[in-house]
């Protein structure tokens, strides 16, 4: 981890610039650097300044992108579901799972029985892989703790994941994921005694960077989100949503309607959604890590958001329950292959538009002026690569130019 760098010479710039195609690529590149942003990159031959003057290194002519950006993940959980994994193998449906005791409820009692400690030890864990795949932003999500008390307690395990690791960690309140067992049937009354309290305090605290919900028809109708959103918005919140995972439960319009950040999954967003959506300047996040666990078979509708002008992000939605990946760049290999994304749409989906669904336009994800000088270098020759290979261990080193 580089820092207190002025320049950096001879490398072939992918500055993923918004309206810049072909990944905005600059060979035999430089850039200038001061007090930690970005103040100038393109052809070395046309370097506005003497590097002599300056302090700096060769990259030695190997790839370098933005830092990637992680937009939506649960990584701070107890346990695992390993056991639930190998009986869905042996041909155990979810709903007999979930009468044994299993599915969320199971990772519920596991993180709420884990010590501050060991949920920051094993968030760790998750989010050093991330980290080795060049990673410098990460969005991290509460909603398992399902009590005021315990879905606090995991925003502060997030951010004190910021204390001990070269991370910018986004922490958003999710405790609308799913109804708690002492709320069966009651799910009103949750959002009335936990979430919405819950999110005024952890607000209070300094916890919350975004609100989200679960807008499904085994989860939160959009009603009732509907009102989790009112109380963002007072609190002068922006919001994200699952949404469309697994049926249209209304999730799309509710986000376009709130001018969320971004809705997330979306298989089966209608063109009517993804025109929303668009207006509403909103980001998809796609998800292939739990479409591929969940063995879908409908894909979100690429072409339709391609059609509508929609930014298109890439996560791991990395969870202990549907999609216990901590790959980004698998996340984006899986986005090319399943959801017939360009490897161009899937390093913009884990750049650029990453950095929308957190709000951090110009700060994170493009190599321009006045950006956050975080940068991930890479053994490779094209950025075509990032997506193509799997599990090659990718990443030259990460320089982040901060103090």
């Amino acid at each position: 981890m580089t820092k207190h760098v002025q320049y950096l010479t001879d490398c072939m710039i992918a500055t993923m610039a918004h309206g810049q195609p072909d990944y905005g690529l600059i060979p035999n590149g430089t850039i200038l650097v001061k007090e930690g942003r970005i103040t100038w990159a393109g052809p070395t031959d046309a370097c506005p300044v003497d590097l002599d003057a300056l302090t700096g290194r060769s990259l030695e002519g190997r790839l370098v992108s933005p830092a990637l950006i992680d937009c939506h993940t649960h990584i701070v959980f107890g346990g695992h579901r390993a056991q639930e994994f190998e009986q869905r193998q042996k041909g155990a449906s979810y709903e007999e799972i979930s009468r044994s005791g299993g599915g969320i409820q199971s990772t519920v009692r596991a993180t709420c029985s884990s010590s501050f400690e060991s949920l920051v030890d094993s968030a760790l864990a998750r989010l050093d892989s991330l980290l080795k795949e060049g990673v410098a932003v990460v969005e991290v999500k509460s909603g398992y703790g399902l009590s005021i008390e315990d879905e606090i307690r995991m925003l502060r395990v997030a951010r004190h994941l910021e204390a001990v690791r070269p991370v910018r960690i986004h922490t958003t309140w999710l405790a609308a994921h799913a109804v708690p067992s002492s709320y069966t049937d009651r799910p009103d009354a949750y959002i009335d005694d936990i979430v919405i309290p819950g999110l005024i305090q952890a607000h209070a605290a300094g916890l919350v960077d975004s609100v989200d919900g679960f807008c499904e028809r085994i989860a939160f109708s959009s009603d009732q989100i509907e009102r989790v959103f009112e109380v963002a918005r007072s609190l002068d919140l922006p919001v994200r949503l699952h949404a469309e995972q697994l049926s249209n439960s209304g999730g799309a319009q509710l986000a376009a309607k709130y001018s969320a950040l971004s809705a997330d999954h979306l298989e089966h967003l209608t063109d009517a959604d993804a025109a929303s959506l668009a207006k509403a300047g909103t980001v998809a996040v796609l998800l292939p890590g739990a479409y591929h666990m969940l063995r879908e078979t409908v894909c979100p509708p690429v072409e339709t958001l391609r059609a509508h002008g929609v930014d298109m992000a890439v996560a791991t939605d990395c969870n202990p329950g549907t999609s216990p990946l901590c790959s980004i760049l698998t996340a984006m290999n899986m986005a090319c292959i399943d959801f017939s994304l360009t490897p161009e749409e899937a390093l913009a989906g884990t750049t650029r538009n990453a950095a929308r669904a957190l709000g951090l336009s110009g700060q994170y994800g493009e190599i321009v002026e006045g950006a956050v000088a975080d940068l991930a270098v890479w053994n490779v020759s094209h950025p075509a690569e990032l997506p193509y290979w799997i599990g090659n261990g990718l990443l030259s080193e990460r320089i982040t130019c901060q103090d």
